[in-house]
């Protein structure tokens, strides 16, 4: 009879794990009060760009490809020069190409003949950041004067895009709401609840024109830059809960 409460206390010491490893579960996810709405919402800002990017860069023809990168070498350090005098930043200077390829004529094909070889075409072209646009007109009358012979652009955009940014995800995330609402009511249900949103888009400049060379020796009006107003946009993937 002494051995029962030995075995009694053995006994409860085995069933204390399973009482102190018990942990409350979790409550199951309620199911979905409604259907889901799935919306793709852009709204933009428009404001004036405060920057513009060009792109230009010199080309240059010898028979000999060394001679045809040495000239070309010459041509750009005139045209990174005449940046700098303008006030360009060294860090507002970047390389963005230098191709060299031997060129042919093509155009006589009598009795058999082959391509004639006419020499090397070497090219180095920069994208440069001009950040004061009352002087962008006058900054590509000096490029052509030192030597450009070609010039993209510009292209306008806005330096710190952030505030903007914010302004259209604002107008974005109301239209959304606004569009969802009309979906509820339409539809017999009384709200629309945001379960999930993603975001795409951001900034879109107007297509970049061409600026065409002139005659360096003609007598004609300095350039006129007109930068005109820019669109920040944003785009929104929103999912919303039609609830009764």
């Amino acid at each position: 009879m002494r051995r029962l409460p030995i075995l009694l206390a053995a006994t409860a010491a085995l069933m204390m794990p399973a009482i102190v490893s018990a942990q409350p579960q979790p409550p199951a996810p309620q199911a979905a009060k409604g259907p889901l709405l799935s919306l793709s919402v852009s709204e933009s800002v428009n404001s004036a760009p405060d920057m513009a990017t060009i792109n230009t860069g010199v080309q240059t023809r010898a028979m000999s490809a060394k001679d045809a990168m040495a000239q070309n070498a010459t041509q750009m350090d005139r045209l990174i020069a005449a940046l700098v005098k303008a006030g360009i930043a060294r860090k507002d200077i970047q390389t963005s190409g230098i191709n060299l390829n031997p060129q042919y004529d093509y155009s006589d094909r009598t009795d058999g003949k082959g391509p004639r070889f006419i020499g090397y075409e070497a090219s180095n072209q920069l994208t440069v950041a001009v950040r004061k646009l009352d002087s962008a007109g006058d900054l590509i009358d000096s490029l052509v004067a030192a030597g450009a012979t070609n010039i993209n652009g510009p292209s306008f955009g806005i330096a710190e895009p952030d505030k903007l940014l914010d302004q259209a995800r604002t107008k974005a995330l109301k239209t959304a709401q606004a569009r969802a609402n009309l979906y509820a009511q339409a539809t017999g249900f009384r709200t629309a609840r945001l379960v999930s949103i993603s975001e795409g888009g951001g900034f879109a400049p107007p297509p970049m024109p061409m600026m065409a060379m002139r005659d360096s020796a003609a007598a004609a009006p300095q350039t006129k830059i007109e930068p005109g107003e820019i669109a920040t946009s944003i785009s929104l993937n929103v999912q919303y809960m039609l609830e009764p």
